[in-house]
């Protein structure tokens, strides 16, 4: 039997219901605003992926079906291929606000999946993404410290739109993206036009409010269908007498290694000496994992404790000092425009290209714009920070840092009336502290 909650926020009304669609998923809700409607799914596996991992596998898809928007996929296929620009940041958005969210301790394998079934052209769904998500967790046996509430929220000339459209957001002065649980702010994405800090802190004010009204129709929904959560034990937290015994190991050389001030290389040199000679010592009494994790544990605490207390950072710096930074341009000859940065050990090379405005990038997405004329595009080889990975197509990371220099980059540029050319620009990064 279907359970729907709903509120007005914005200019239309938030619906959520649950016990319609995927009734095998651990939590699967449909979020509509407007005529957009997406679904949300969670579900974990029912054991840990591995005995030793440290970490929580968890992923988050963002599928546009573009049948949601009326149309057939561009591809020779005409079937929809690796998620757009749009679709990872959505991705990257939700992942960001839940993964703190998760007890520390489960490694079970956990996947969200946000299906996009109808997109009315004005009202973006990624917002409602978060929001299904959040409450698909909310109701299902996952251990999950939420839920979240998400919205974005536009400014201009003195007013504020929660739940933007695609138009409002593009015309704003401001727009911003904010999660967050009753208590606190959790993420905080914007783009703007040279807003005064005023404007973005009532923006974030004004955001975290729809927020709780979002909360509250998730508990709402929660009291009425949310399944019993499944009970994870915390991290043992029983480590005192190995952290002890590390520390008797390196008799304060943690700090000496932190006050020389080396730069990367050297320092991970001196860093995996120590290592080794750690867990060469405590063999006998206790496995590599277990010495490896209260090894970087140490090391952490004495990185916090001197920025905390001396106000140093691992290379030296003050709180308030920069790396050296530099700058070059027209490094290539052949190119159409080039720039060297240098900030320390990281370096970028930059490189620009124009051409007519037929070689305009087309979109397959499930909003209203189909062509984009200003490209960033980011890569990150293994080489810039002195590993060997298969070389691959561009990860997640590198659309997410590419859209953050794109989207900072886009106000500055003459328009196509002023300046009719595409113009693609890429970042190569050669090296990375």
């Amino acid at each position: 039997m279907p359970t729907t909650v709903e509120r007005t926020i914005g200019s239309h009304t938030l619906t959520i219901e649950t016990g319609k669609l995927a009734g095998l998923a651990h939590g699967a809700v449909t979020v509509q605003y407007g005529e957009t409607i997406i679904l949300a799914t969670a579900v974990m596996s029912d054991k840990p992926r591995a005995a030793d991992i440290d970490f929580l596998p968890l992923t988050v898809d963002f599928e546009e079906r573009l049948y949601a928007a009326g149309k057939i996929p561009g591809s020779f296929f005409r079937r929809e291929g690796r998620p757009g620009q749009d679709a990872i940041l959505a991705a990257r958005f939700t992942d960001r606000s839940i993964r703190p969210l998760f007890p520390k301790s489960i490694h079970n394998d956990i996947q969200i999946t946000i299906t996009v079934l109808s997109a009315d052209q004005e009202n973006p769904a990624d917002m409602l993404g978060m929001v299904g998500t959040s409450a698909a967790l909310s109701i299902s046996q996952l251990p999950f410290d939420g839920p979240i509430g998400a919205c974005r929220l536009s400014y201009m000339d003195g007013h504020y739109t929660i739940y933007p459209t695609y138009q409002e957001s593009t015309d704003g002065q401001l727009s911003m993206v904010v999660t967050s649980t009753r208590d606190a702010i959790i993420m905080v994405e914007a783009g703007s036009n040279e807003v005064s800090e005023e404007v973005v802190l009532e923006g974030i004010r004004r955001a975290h409010q729809a927020n709780m009204e979002t909360i509250d129709l998730i508990d709402q929904l929660t009291r009425s269908v949310g399944k019993a959560k499944e009970s994870f034990p915390p991290p043992d937290q029983s480590g005192g007498e190995l952290a002890a015994q590390i520390q008797d190991v390196l008799q304060g050389r943690l700090s000496v290694l932190l006050e020389d001030s080396l730069d990367k290389t050297a320092r991970d040199v001196r860093e995996n000496q120590l290592a080794a000679e750690v867990a060469e010592r405590l063999a006998d009494k206790y496995t590599s994992d277990e010495i490896s994790a209260a090894f970087d544990r140490a090391l952490k605490e004495e990185v916090r404790q001197r920025i905390l207390n001396q106000g140093i950072r691992p290379d030296g710096r003050t709180l308030t000092e920069i790396r050296p930074v530099s700058c070059e341009v027209g490094v290539l000859p052949r190119t159409h425009g080039s720039g060297l940065f240098n900030r320390g050990e990281t370096q970028v090379l930059s490189i620009v290209t124009l051409g007519s405005v037929a070689l305009k990038q087309r979109l397959d997405t499930v909003g209203p714009e189909d062509t984009k004329r200003f490209m960033h595009h980011y890569n990150f080889p293994s080489f810039s920070t002195g590993e060997a990975r298969r070389v691959g197509s561009p990860g997640r990371r590198e659309i997410g840092h590419g859209a953050l220099a794109e989207r900072a980059i886009l106000p500055a540029l003459p328009s196509e009336e002023e300046f009719p050319y595409a113009i693609r620009v890429v970042s190569e990064v050669l090296s990375s502290n």
